[in-house]
């Protein structure tokens, strides 16, 4: 009896040590929070972002990742923000709680900026792969970044290109009052006057309108040949088709928020001709942006709608700097982030000292035979 009780006892030793080991093998969550409007007239668009993220972390799981010298497992702890910037901060706070070590998010302009106090304060990283609003990376906040040009660039790339381009004599300008569409037509703007084209009239509508016609009939008095549209893909394509029941030639111009599969379903034959200069390169040219489409097709059951990519490369960003940093510290985090540098799906990811992409590139995609097709890529002079 002696002897098999020490046996047993051996064995419960034996099995108590083996446990701890099991345990200590087994890979550690780490959560990397992500926001955006996943309920609501964009919830697509929140959807895409999400799907872009989470292929990332997929794709860094597979590789059995460690950080200092421990194995890990990236999750995403998603929230949705409503595209309300109340709700953003509350949702914010939230992650912070979550002990999130870094934040892809957010879409809307006008949560990111009052989201990023909350990160700021928190230490945490944040990188958007949607907001454009130059007034993001100005806060002077060391923890924001984004993986897309700001309004700043683009809406003034794109004020120019429609005078020097597309020979533009009488533009008109609509926005829809958000922080988004607003500040991309106060850039789209400047663009006109510094290449000393003609602004005739410009107009303000709301994100939640539906019709435009008022607006138009001033617009069609006033002789328009380019219609600047700061605003998003669903109320782009619905102004679209009251152009052309108003009988307007005029040409619908964007820049960074219409080229989407809505748009098209939304507008039909009326949007044919639109055009769009959207952030990043022509990716429906680029091998590695063609691979990514058809990944995320196998993985999601759905075609890409609109900034799948840059989520993709902001969670990229974001795991190169936790690498970077061989720490799950925010501050250590935060503080290898401006140093990252790494080839995504819509290109060399790499930051200037506000946060801002380096010489971010935009391309002229326009609506032909019912399809967005890339026509041209169009440098930035900076950031």
């Amino acid at each position: 009896m002696h002897r098999r009780r020490c046996l047993i006892s051996l064995s419960v030793i034996a099995l108590c040590a083996h446990l701890p080991l099991s345990r200590a093998a087994e890979p550690k969550e780490v959560k990397i929070g992500f926001v955006a409007p996943l309920s609501g007239a964009v919830a697509r668009v929140g959807k895409d972002l999400q799907y872009g993220a989470q292929l990332a972390l997929d794709d860094e799981n597979a590789r059995n990742p460690t950080i200092g010298g421990n194995p890990v497992k990236f999750v995403l702890d998603v929230q949705d923000d409503q595209a309300d910037p109340r709700i953003a901060m509350q949702v914010a706070q939230k992650l912070d709680d979550d002990g999130v070590v870094g934040v892809i998010g957010h879409y809307n302009s006008g949560c990111s900026i009052p989201a990023s106090a909350v990160y700021h304060q928190a230490n945490i990283a944040m990188i958007t792969p949607g907001s454009t609003n130059p007034q993001l990376t100005k806060q002077g906040f060391k923890n924001v970044f984004r993986t897309m040009g700001h309004d700043g660039v683009g809406g003034v790339v794109a004020g120019r290109f429609v005078v020097e381009q597309l020979k533009a004599k009488r533009i008109g300008v609509i926005d829809d009052s958000t922080a988004f569409g607003q500040g991309l037509a106060d850039a789209f703007e400047k663009g006109v006057k510094e290449a000393k084209g003609n602004i005739v009239r410009r107009e303000f509508t709301n994100d939640k309108a539906v019709d435009f016609r008022a607006i138009l009939t001033t617009l069609k008095g006033r002789n328009v040949d380019v219609i600047f549209f700061g605003g998003l893909d669903a109320q782009g394509a619905m102004l679209v088709k009251q152009m052309r029941s108003l009988g307007m030639q005029a040409q619908l111009f964007g820049a960074g928020a219409l080229k989407s599969n809505a748009f098209l379903q939304i507008a039909g034959p009326a949007g044919e001709g639109t055009q769009d200069l959207e952030p990043g390169p022509a990716l429906d040219k680029e091998p590695a942006a063609q691979a990514f489409a058809k990944r995320y097709k196998a993985r999601f059951n759905q075609d890409v709608e609109l900034y799948a990519p840059f989520a993709y490369d902001a969670a990229l960003a974001m795991i190169k700097a936790i690498h970077d940093a061989g720490s799950l510290d925010r501050a250590k985090i935060v503080g290898s982030m401006p140093k990252v540098v790494v080839t995504g799906v819509t290109g060399k990811i790499a930051f200037d000292p506000a946060g801002d992409l380096i010489k971010p590139p935009y391309t002229l995609f326009e609506v032909q035979q019912g399809q967005w097709k890339s026509i041209k890529t169009v440098a930035s002079s900076g950031s």
